[in-house]
């Protein structure tokens, strides 16, 4: 994953894990809301998931924040917010250089 807050570009795995997470939520949660987020076009298996949790830990991006019996809460961290509004801000930036090129507007 590269580091968003850097210039990279997050993976759409990691933008959606990321907004699963803005209200706690616990992995098997995580996995449901990016399926339903993403109309079942992205469907993450358990160690990809678990794989891009420890990661986004690691980078300070998600927290734990308690656990219920086998599950464990995680939500997303000031840091995480930012890394995710700062991937927003791409993608709008995208989508408005896109439509100006298509509509005519726009030459490079």
């Amino acid at each position: 994953m590269h580091d968003h807050l850097k210039g990279g570009a997050l993976t759409e795995t990691t933008f959606f894990i990321l907004l699963a997470a803005w209200e706690p939520n616990h992995g098997y949660g995580m996995m449901r809301f990016v399926e339903r987020a993403t109309g079942g076009r992205l469907h993450l298996g358990a160690g990809t998931l678990y794989g891009a949790i420890d990661t986004l830990v690691r980078k300070g991006w998600l927290a734990p924040c308690g656990e219920t019996g086998r599950r464990r809460t995680y939500r997303i961290t000031e840091a995480g917010r930012e890394a995710a509004r700062a991937e927003l801000a791409r993608l709008r930036k995208l989508v408005q250089t896109a439509r100006g090129i298509m509509e005519g507007e726009t030459l490079l």
